[in-house]
C-alpha cells in the first residue's frame, strides 16, 4: 500500500510540475535586513538554516515552496544590472514561503550582496530591489550526508516527527517510509508542513527509511538502512548515511544548460 501511494503522488507532483525549474525565469527579487527572518520560516528549519549555503536564503512563491516539497531546493540568482552585478550570481537555498506574488524570491541580506561585484556589495543593498533572473541548480554538499533531525514534538513510542537537512541533488522527496531495521513491513510517513514528515505507528527498535524521490523523468528509491538508533532522542540530529545527487528532469524546452561564470 505504501508503495502504491508513494509513486501516486510522485506522478500526480512530476505530470501537473510545470514551473519548469531549471529553465531560467525572469522576477524582481528584494532583501530581508536580518537573515533570522528566512530562518524562522515555512520550512521549519529554525536556527539551522543559518548554517546552510553560508547563510544565503531564500523565501520562494508558492510555486517554488510547493507546499514544503520545495524546502531546500537551491537556485541560482543574478541580477540584471551589469554596473553592479556579477555574471555569475549567487547561489540561494529556499527556507521559507514568500506570500508576495509581485516577486519570487525575497532573500537574506547576504545573498543580496554576493550578486554584486567586488566592493559593491552595500551599493546594490542601497537600490533595495533589483531585476534577476534564476534558475534552479543541484545542490551540493561536499562530505555531508542528507541528515534526519528528530523534532522536540516527538513521542517514543507513539508520535515521530523529523525533518530533514542537507538535501542534494536536483530533486524532491515526495513519499517517506519508515521501518524497524531488518524488518520488511514498511509504514509510510505524512507529510505535516515545511520540510517535517511524521507518523503516529512509530515502529520499535531502530529505524529505517525509505524516500521516494524526483528523478529523471520519473521518480526512484533511496534506502537508507540504519538511521536512527533503538534509543532515538528528540532534538537530535542523525546521519542518514545516504545523499542525494540525482537530478528532475521536466519535459519543458528550450533550457540554459550553460553554467553561469
Amino acid at each position: 500500500m505504501a508503495f502504491f501511494v508513494c509513486f501516486f503522488f510522485l506522478f500526480l507532483l512530476v505530470s501537473s510540475s510545470t514551473a519548469c525549474d531549471r529553465c531560467v525565469h525572469q522576477t524582481k527579487v528584494a532583501y530581508f535586513s536580518q537573515d533570522s527572518a528566512l530562518s524562522s520560516g515555512a520550512c521549519g528549519y529554525g536556527s539551522l538554516a543559518l548554517g546552510f549555503n553560508s547563510g544565503h536564503l531564500a523565501g520562494g512563491v508558492a510555486s517554488l515552496y510547493k507546499d514544503g516539497a520545495g524546502c531546500g531546493a537551491c537556485f541560482q540568482i543574478r541580477c540584471k544590472n551589469t554596473s553592479h552585478c556579477t555574471k555569475k550570481g549567487t547561489i540561494v537555498t529556499l527556507t521559507d514561503l514568500n506570500r508576495n506574488n509581485q516577486i519570487d524570491f525575497v532573500i537574506s541580506s547576504r545573498a543580496f550582496m554576493a550578486m554584486a561585484q567586488k566592493g559593491m556589495g552595500q551599493d546594490i543593498l542601497k537600490l533595495g530591489i533589483v531585476d534577476v533572473e534564476y534558475k534552479r541548480v543541484p545542490c551540493q554538499y561536499k562530505n555531508q550526508n542528507l541528515a534526519v533531525r528528530v523534532e522536540e514534538s516527538s513521542q517514543k513510542p507513539n508520535y515521530l516527527a523529523v525533518k530533514f537537512l542537507y538535501q542534494g541533488g536536483q530533486t524532491e522527496i515526495v513519499g517517506v517510509d519508515v521501518a524497524q531495521v531488518g524488518s520488511s513491513n514498511w509504514g509510510f510517513m505524512s507529510h505535516n508542513y515545511g520540510a517535517v514528515w511524521d507518523t503516529s505507528r512509530v515502529p520499535s527498535g531502530a529505524l529505517q527509511f525509505r524516500f521516494v524521490i524526483t528523478a529523471g523523468y520519473d521518480g526512484k528509491y533511496i534506502w537508507a538502512q540504519h538511521v536512527l538508533p533503538a534509543d532515538w532522542k528528540s532534538g537530535v540530529i542523525y546521519d542518514s548515511g545516504v545523499q542525494f545527487t540525482d537530478i528532475a528532469q521536466e519535459g519543458c524546452s528550450p533550457c540554459d544548460y550553460e553554467t553561469w561564470k
